[in-house]
């Protein structure tokens, strides 16, 4: 029998009425996908704790120029934007670690050239946040808490 491990975390949008996506990966199999996030979500999967190297991708997607005003010099009125909070595995919170840890890679929905930037919570374009963890998970969380 091969132990699980329990990720969980908590999905929700600065704009419930706006149409944008988000879709969650796990190496190259994608564990959950919506085109709207409207209420707050409440995710959670189990996967194996075998040995090796996995990727936990959050891929923001359907975000458009209409889900942002600006005024007429361009400062940012309101905005709309996928946060991802309470990442855990077996309910240990990663917190700052999470932070630390990912990369935002997006092109500011594509305005700009492709950037791997610091996540701070909150996507706010179209792309991805990946966080490269090593199973099992227990010696991961030692090793980076």
């Amino acid at each position: 029998m091969t132990d699980k491990v329990q990720l969980a975390c908590t999905i929700s949008s600065t704009n419930p009425t706006a149409a944008v996506g988000l879709e969650i990966w796990l190496d190259d199999t994608q564990i959950y996908n919506t085109e709207h996030v409207a209420d707050p979500v409440n995710f959670v999967h189990e996967f194996a704790d075998t040995d090796g190297e996995h990727q936990l991708r959050f891929v923001m997607k359907n975000k458009t120029h209409d889900h942002t005003t600006t005024d007429e010099v361009g400062n940012i009125l309101s905005d709309c934007r996928i946060s991802v909070s309470d990442v855990s595995f077996d309910e240990i919170k990663l917190g700052q670690i999470f932070i630390e840890k990912s990369i935002y890679e997006h092109n500011f929905n594509g305005t700009a050239d492709p950037v791997k930037d610091k996540f701070y919570g909150e996507m706010g374009c179209n792309g991805t946040v990946t966080l490269a963890f090593t199973t099992p998970i227990y010696l991961w969380l030692l090793e980076n808490m």
